[in-house]
C-alpha cells in the first residue's frame, strides 16, 4: 500500500497512538533542544490531525490525502448533525426535568451546545430548504475564499518603467498580489491599492449571495439575523452589544485617533512635501515610520539576545512558576513526526505528572505556509472505558530561519511575541481538564478564545520576565532594560488609529450580518469607512472583496478587540504587580484554562476578576493601554 494511502488507513482506523511510547529523555534545558540542528527521521502523521496534515506535511501526497480524510469526515460530522433521531434523544433528555437535573454541569453544557448545533442546522424544521442553503453556502464559502485571495491584473504599459520589479511581470501584464502596504515608495503603495482592491464583478455577486444565504438561514432556524445566529453562546451574546461596544471604543479614541492620523500627515509631509494628503494606502508604512522614529527599536539590535532556545527555556521558567509545569524535549520514535526538524515537548506537572504533548513545527520549509498557528491534533477528555484521561496533543507551527553551525535560531521581537501568543493557545489545551472533547481546551466561544495567547503577550512584553532569559547568544549580556521599555511604549504608537482600523472592520462585518438594507456592500463599506475610520474611500475599490474573515469569523471579527480588552484587564489586576506569583497561576488555571468551552465565557472571566465587567470596562482597558509611561522616559534621559 502507498504511503498516502496507509495514511489514510491509519486515520480511519483511529489506531495510531498505539505506538505512542514516552520515551522520556533525561531532563536537560529545553532551549538546547531548539538551538542545534536536527538529525534525520522518517516521515508519519497521526490522527485528528487531517487539518493539520493537509496544511503542513512537506509531501504533497499526504496533503492530498488528508485533504480527501477532511472531506470524508466532514460527510460524516454533516450526518452527525442532521440526524433526527440523535436530535429527538438529546431534546427528550434536555425536556425531562428529573433527568437534565442528573446531569453534571459539564455534560448539561455540552447537551446544550450539540442541541445548539443542531437547532442551527435546522434539523428540526424538516425543511429542504435548510439542506439546499446549507450545501450553497458551502460552495459560496469556498468561492469566497479562494477569490478574496486571486492577484489583479493590470496593463504593463500603465505602470511606470521603474515600478514594474516591484510586482510580478507577464509580459504585456503586471500581476498585484497584494497591497504592499510596507513599501517605502508612496507609488507603488497607491497602484497596489488602487489595483489589488479593484472591483470584480463574480466576488460582487458571491460575496451579495453568500450574505443573502446567511440571513436566510438564520431566519429559518428562529433567528432576527445571521449575527444573532452567530453570537449566541459568546461573551457578547447579541449584535446590539457588540455595536455598542464598538461605538463607545471609537467615542472613547477619537481624540487619539484624530493625533495619530495627525502624526502620519506630518511624516508624509516630511517625506513628501508635494503629496501630503494622508490615504488607506499609508496608514501601515506611515505609523511604521513614525514608530522607528521615535523609538530606536531596529529588531536587528534586538534578535542577539532573543535566541529560539533561550525563549524556550523563559517559557519553560515561566510555567514552572506560574503553574508549577515543565517542558521537557523528547526523542520522538521513529516515523513520529513529518519532519527532521520538528521537536517534541512532553508537558510535565510537579504532582500531576504527564498533561499532553506540544510538537513543535519550528522551522521554515518549502511548501509550508508562511503562518504561525495552533492545531489540535487530539483533544483532552475523560475515558471512561480506559478509567483516564485521555492526554492533549497540539502542533505550534511557526516559519523561523534555521539555525546554522555558528549561529542559533534569533528571533525578532515579533517573532518572540508570536512565540509567547501561540504557546498561549497551547497551554490552554494543555491545562484544560475537560470531560469531554467537544469543549477541551481552545474549543470554546471565539470571543475568548484568543485571551489565553494574547495575555502570554503581556508577559512576553514585562522585563521581569525578559531578563529571566534574554542574553546575547555570544557575550551572554543580558538585554537592556531601556531597550524592553522602548519596544513596549513603540507599540503605543498610533496604536489608536490601529485599533480604530480594526473597529471598522469589526463594524462593516456585523452590518454585512444583520438585516440586509437597500444598498451594497460597497455603499455599506463607503458609509462605515467615514464614519467609524476617517481616511477617504477610495473610488473603484472594494476592500470588502479581499475581506477573507467573514468566512470564519462571520459576525465575530470583534472577537479579538474584546479578547484584548479581557486579557488587558486580567494581566493589570492580577499579574502586573507581580507577574510571577503562583497563586495568581494557579487561580487563572482554575477559572479561566481548566475550563475549555465548558463554561459560559462570561463566568469565567467574572471568576479570575471576581467581579463582573461591563462592555465600559472592556473599552476602558482597551483605551488605557495607550497612555504613556513616563518610566520610560525617565529611563531614556538618563540614558
Amino acid at each position: 500500500m502507498p504511503a498516502a494511502g496507509r495514511f489514510v488507513h491509519l486515520l480511519k482506523q483511529r489506531r495510531f497512538w498505539t505506538r505512542f511510547g514516552r520515551n522520556v529523555t533525561t531532563w536537560s534545558p529545553v532551549g538546547a533542544a531548539f538551538n542545534t540542528k536536527a538529525q534525520r527521521r522518517l516521515n508519519l502523521l497521526e490522527k485528528n490531525g487531517a487539518d493539520f496534515v493537509k496544511v503542513a506535511h512537506p509531501d504533497p501526497e499526504y496533503r492530498k490525502a488528508a485533504e480527501k480524510t477532511c472531506i470524508e469526515i466532514g460527510t460524516v460530522v454533516e450526518k452527525l448533525n442532521t440526524n433526527v433521531e440523535l436530535c429527538q434523544s438529546l431534546r427528550k433528555l434536555l425536556d425531562n426535568a428529573d433527568m437534565a437535573t442528573d446531569l453534571d454541569a459539564d455534560t448539561r453544557r455540552v447537551a446544550e451546545l450539540f442541541m445548539f448545533d443542531f437547532e442551527i442546522s435546522g434539523i428540526h424544521l424538516d425543511d429542504k430548504r435548510a439542506v439546499a442553503l446549507h450545501v450553497k453556502l458551502l460552495d459560496l464559502n469556498n468561492e469566497f475564499l479562494v477569490g478574496s485571495h486571486m492577484p489583479n491584473r493590470i496593463a504593463t504599459s500603465v505602470v511606470p518603467q521603474h515600478l514594474h520589479f516591484h510586482f510580478a511581470n507577464e509580459g504585456s501584464f503586471i500581476q498585484v498580489g497584494g497591497l504592499h502596504a510596507d513599501s517605502p515608495d508612496d507609488l507603488v503603495r497607491e497602484i497596489a491599492y488602487r489595483v489589488y482592491l479593484y472591483p470584480n464583478a463574480d466576488m460582487f455577486e458571491c460575496l451579495e449571495e453568500l450574505l443573502k444565504c446567511r440571513y436566510k438561514l438564520a431566519k429559518l432556524v428562529g433567528y432576527e439575523s445571521y449575527g444573532h445566529r452567530a453570537l449566541k453562546g459568546t461573551m457578547a451574546k447579541t449584535p446590539e452589544t457588540v455595536m455598542s461596544f464598538l461605538q463607545l471604543l471609537t467615542d472613547k479614541l477619537s481624540d487619539r485617533t484624530a493625533k495619530d492620523f495627525d502624526m502620519m500627515r506630518g511624516m508624509k509631509k516630511k517625506l513628501n512635501p508635494r503629496n501630503s494628503e494622508l490615504m488607506p494606502w499609508d496608514h501601515s508604512f506611515l505609523s511604521g515610520v513614525v514608530r522607528a522614529e521615535r523609538y530606536n527599536i531596529e529588531p536587528s539590535l534586538y534578535s542577539p539576545y532573543l535566541s529560539l532556545g533561550a525563549c524556550m527555556e523563559g517559557l519553560n521558567n515561566l510555567f514552572c512558576q506560574l503553574y508549577g509545569v515543565s517542558l521537557m524535549s523528547e526523542q520522538p520514535g521513529v516515523g513520529e513526526v513529518w519532519s527532521e526538524d520538528v521537536r517534541k515537548l512532553a508537558v510535565v506537572h510537579e504532582t500531576e505528572g504527564l498533561l499532553g504533548y506540544i510538537y513543535c513545527d519550528f522551522f521554515h520549509r518549502s511548501d509550508k505556509p508562511h503562518q504561525d498557528c495552533h492545531f489540535t491534533i487530539r483533544g483532552g477528555r475523560w475515558c471512561q472505558d480506559m478509567g483516564q484521561y485521555q492526554l492533549p496533543v497540539v502542533v505550534l507551527m511557526l516559519s523561523l530561519p534555521q539555525p546554522t553551525k555558528s549561529t542559533p535560531t534569533l528571533l525578532t521581537p515579533g517573532m518572540m511575541e508570536n512565540l509567547f501568543h501561540e504557546m498561549g493557545h497551547a497551554m490552554h489545551s494543555m491545562l484544560g481538564r475537560t470531560r469531554y472533547q467537544h469543549v477541551t481546551g481552545t474549543r470554546c466561544a471565539t470571543d475568548f478564545a484568543e485571551v489565553p495567547s494574547i495575555l502570554m503577550e503581556y508577559f512576553a512584553s514585562d522585563y521581569r520576565v525578559i531578563s529571566q532569559f534574554a542574553r546575547h547568544y555570544e557575550t551572554g549580556q543580558p538585554l537592556p532594560e531601556t531597550m524592553v521599555a522602548r519596544l513596549s511604549e513603540s507599540k503605543k504608537v498610533c496604536g489608536a488609529a490601529d485599533i480604530q482600523l480594526q473597529v471598522f472592520y469589526a463594524v462593516l462585518d456585523q452590518l454585512y450580518h444583520g438585516k440586509p438594507q437597500n444598498c451594497s456592500t460597497t455603499d455599506i463599506l463607503k458609509e462605515m469607512q467615514q464614519k467609524f475610520y476617517g481616511l477617504p474611500y477610495v473610488p473603484n475599490t472594494a476592500w470588502q472583496l479581499r475581506f477573507s474573515h467573514l468566512i470564519g469569523y462571520g459576525a465575530k471579527y470583534y472577537s479579538y478587540l474584546l479578547s484584548r480588552a479581557v486579557a488587558s484587564m486580567v494581566w493589570k489586576q492580577c499579574f502586573l504587580q507581580d507577574p510571577l506569583n503562583r497563586d495568581m497561576g494557579e487561580r487563572y488555571r482554575r477559572e479561566m484554562l481548566a475550563h475549555g468551552g465548558a463554561k459560559e465565557p462570561m463566568l469565567m472571566v467574572e471568576g479570575m476578576l471576581q467581579r463582573r465587567p461591563t462592555m465600559e470596562d472592556f473599552v476602558d482597558a482597551l483605551v488605557s493601554e495607550l497612555e504613556p509611561n513616563f518610566e520610560t522616559f525617565m529611563m531614556d534621559s538618563e540614558s
